[in-house]
């Protein structure tokens, strides 16, 4: 299957603030070429994008999806703690179908909004796994480990396995990754079995790191270290590959540590905000060379998977934050949403930007309305003004999963009927 995709405004995300009027080819699952169309290449579908911006797709590297059951439930919690112990107790109660509707339902979401990729952290995974599968879209499935010992050994022994068939079906959309929780969730054995356990298998690790101040305090009391040096200490970011979500509370000399390790920060900030964490110095982490990407956490502390929401909150914040306009430059949110999240996840040598040999993930989104006229910048444009309701088309894989705002593979009313039986009935357990 060939697809031309005209007259667009392109936004290739290979060079600071590139966009031009051009075409994009793509011939079965990658991209044959960004520019004029070559002499006698024939499409067997085009698409007139005049008037809509075509740029790569969004990437979503922090959240747990099927956490979409609890969205707007227990918003008035003054902390994360706090939030937790509402939260917890609603998750001992969820079944296999519980998460496998929400998976759906997020799916959806985040098609709507333009993202083919997303990094997960949450229980009976392989229910996520379906769901992504379903809707033709790529995913990051972390193994999420909580308790001790005993508890992650059983964990990685059963989970590959369960995980294998999805796997399969997903032409390499899938990858696996393991998630110890959090330092105040899993025992430092826990830890250190990751790790190891990462490293054979080439996985990368993702957990949270220094998202409250509570946290960071409670560690000293505890080790004597901050989290990121206990963990260090642990041997944890060894020869592996991390994702570290929120690190709104890493130090200047843990930020100069990590700058020779293979470690990527996944920035909230909606979340951060909601929850009265503190925000993360994502343009000191980018000014020292660390990777930084964006994304939305659970749609029970954000409330919503909204990348273009998420984008529009980071680029304020920064700005409030730092006092200084130029901190966060609408380019740079961008790369943080596409490419570096690409590249945080594994991904990057196959998505994040629109290149010749790529796999075609692309989104084309509407400019034709009130809110984007008139467009002047379109980097400007896409992180201030967007609304994910814009978002018209999106390829993964080359083949289309979302047209005229509508996913393909999924029936989103179903998502939601089925969403909602299930909640009532978590209520009632």
């Amino acid at each position: 299957m060939k697809t031309l995709i005209q007259h667009g405004v392109v936004i290739p995300m290979t060079k600071e603030n590139l966009a031009v009027v051009t075409d994009v080819g793509i011939d079965g699952k990658h991209i044959a070429f960004v520019g004029p169309a070559p002499k006698g290449w024939k499409a067997d579908k085009t698409i007139d994008a005049a008037g809509c911006i075509v740029m790569p797709t969004l990437v979503n590297a922090h959240t747990h999806l099927s956490m979409e059951l609890m969205r707007n439930y227990k918003d008035q919690a003054p902390n994360l703690m706090a939030w937790l112990n509402e939260i917890f107790p609603i998750e001992d109660k969820l079944s296999k179908e519980d998460i496998l509707w929400a998976s759906r339902l997020g799916v959806c979401e985040l098609l709507q909004c333009g993202c083919t990729l997303f990094n997960d952290m949450y229980f009976e995974e392989e229910q996520t796994e379906r769901a992504v599968n379903e809707g033709g879209m790529r995913a990051s499935i972390g193994m999420t480990l909580v308790g001790d010992l005993t508890e992650t050994k059983k964990r990685l022994s059963e989970k590959p396995k369960r995980f294998q068939e999805e796997m399969e079906k997903s032409d390499g959309r899938i990858h696996l990754a393991v998630a110890p929780h959090a330092i105040y969730t899993c025992s430092g054995e826990t830890y250190q079995y990751a790790h190891d356990w990462a490293k054979e298998h080439g996985s990368l690790l993702h957990t949270h790191l220094s998202e409250t101040k509570g946290e960071v305090e409670d560690c000293l009391k505890a080790h004597g270290k901050t989290p990121f040096d206990y963990l260090d200490s642990l041997g944890y970011f060894k020869d592996t590959k991390h994702l570290l979500a929120h690190g709104v509370h890493l130090t200047d000399g843990e930020l100069g540590e990590m700058r020779g390790m293979n470690i990527s920060v996944a920035n909230n900030p909606t979340s951060n905000c909601k929850l009265a964490s503190g925000m993360a110095r994502v343009g000191k982490m980018l000014s020292m060379g660390i990777n930084v990407c964006l994304g939305t956490d659970g749609s029970s502390s954000n409330n919503n998977q909204n990348m273009f929401e998420e984008m529009h909150v980071a680029s304020l914040v920064s700005t409030a934050l730092t006092g200084d306009i130029a901190s966060l430059p609408p380019y740079k949110v961008l790369e943080m949403a596409t490419i570096n999240g690409a590249e945080a996840l594994g991904f990057g040598d196959v998505i994040g930007t629109l290149e010749a040999g790529k796999e075609a993930d692309l989104l084309i989104l509407n400019t034709r309305n009130t809110h984007m006229t008139p467009l002047n910048d379109p980097f400007s444009a896409l992180v201030y003004s967007a609304q994910s309701s814009d978002v018209d088309t999106v390829f993964c894989q080359g083949k289309l999963v979302l047209e005229k705002g509508k996913v393909l593979g999924i029936d989103e009313n179903e998502a939601m009927q089925g969403t909602l039986r299930c909640w009532k009935d978590i209520l009632s357990r």
